[in-house]
């Protein structure tokens, strides 16, 4: 085996998918690409990392809700787009013409572009690491949407996109909760 850099080390276990994360800060809509995000156990219970460095955080902190927009492939320099400007001095929905629909249960608005959106409420801010749980309150895909491959972030500037599907449920059956 060959060394790898430690600083590197994070590329080996960027999990995916790359999602965008919309929040309402009372006045206006906004709009993050984030990378690292987490399942909470079989739960709607989520965490995403995130800080102060980025302008949807005070939204976050303040209103306590937000929704979690989970783009496809096509919407890559999108995405990219996105995570590379401010919020503070850009109106990203304008200036990426993403299609704004209102929630259900949060003032954060869903994404009509993505292949799915999950309306969510900050029920903890873990500080030193600036990890934010989320739970679910209402999630909505686009059954009809054609194009479903995920994107994964490496950490390095380059992308991995969902392929092949391999179907284990008969073999795991016994370890799946319900309705999954």
């Amino acid at each position: 085996m060959q060394t790898l850099p430690l600083a590197q080390a994070f590329t080996l276990l960027e999990p995916g998918p790359v999602v965008l994360v919309t929040t309402h800060d009372g006045h206006r809509p906004n709009v993050m690409t984030i990378s690292w995000t987490m399942v909470m156990d079989f739960t709607p219970v989520f965490a995403i990392t995130t800080g102060p460095w980025n302008h949807s955080f005070a939204a976050l902190r303040q209103q306590r809700e937000c929704v979690i927009a989970i783009p496809t492939v096509d919407m890559l320099d999108t995405v990219v787009g996105i995570g590379t400007c401010s919020g503070l001095d850009t109106d990203k929905f304008v200036q990426f013409d993403l299609h704004s629909e209102p929630g259900r249960q949060v003032k954060a608005p869903l994404i009509g572009q993505c292949l799915a959106n999950i309306e969510c409420l900050v029920t903890d801010i873990i500080e030193p690491y600036c990890i934010v749980v989320l739970e679910a309150v209402a999630a909505h895909i686009d059954p009809l949407r054609k194009e479903r491959r995920a994107i994964h972030a490496i950490g390095d500037g380059s992308f991995i996109v969902d392929g092949r599907k391999f179907d284990r449920r008969a073999m795991m059956a016994s370890k799946l909760p319900p309705g999954v």
